[in-house]
């Protein structure tokens, strides 16, 4: 028995590509960025970056390119596929995405996180008292090399936000 399958956690790294194909099937396509964070031999803490190429068909194409947008954080579920063709050089290119099969969408960001204009520069009012700024909600960040201890918090499944 054979298994494909991906799981990854991201952020949306270009607007969502839609398009038809001669069927009438909805096609999109957008990038997915993952990040690792380690620490080196030296102790210092380093993050790696990867790029992933998302596919998705039909009703979840639409559902993609309806709700997904540059940024947004995206939970990708699908199986991986190379594709190759012959570039007009006559080089052979190969291209590995991952073809979705389900998708869940982050916490909603609201407008006050994307458009900074009318923010104040300073976290006070016109009164000069502190005033709390909006923010995304934290996502932890848990690294392969730190042994898990019971005494750290546990997570609580009902408050993930997928």
């Amino acid at each position: 028995m054979n298994y494909n399958k991906a799981i990854l956690l991201g952020n949306i790294t270009r607007d969502i590509e839609q398009k038809s194909l001669p069927s009438g099937q909805t096609v999109v396509t957008f990038g997915l960025a993952t990040n690792r964070v380690y620490t080196d031999q030296a102790g210092a803490k380093q993050q790696q970056t990867e790029f992933h190429n998302i596919v998705a068909f039909g009703k979840l194409a639409e559902i993609c390119a309806r709700y997904l947008t540059k940024g947004g954080l995206v939970l990708a579920e699908g199986r991986l596929q190379t594709r190759n063709w012959t570039d007009q050089s006559g080089i052979k290119k190969y291209r590995t995405e991952i073809i979705l099969e389900n998708m869940q969408m982050g916490p909603k960001r609201s407008s006050q996180d994307n458009d900074t204009s009318h923010q104040p520069t300073n976290n006070t009012n016109t009164n000069n008292r502190p005033v709390a700024t909006p923010s995304l909600e934290e996502i932890p960040v848990i690294n392969a090399d730190e042994p898990y201890s019971s005494e750290t918090e546990e997570i609580d499944p009902k408050n993930v936000p997928f």
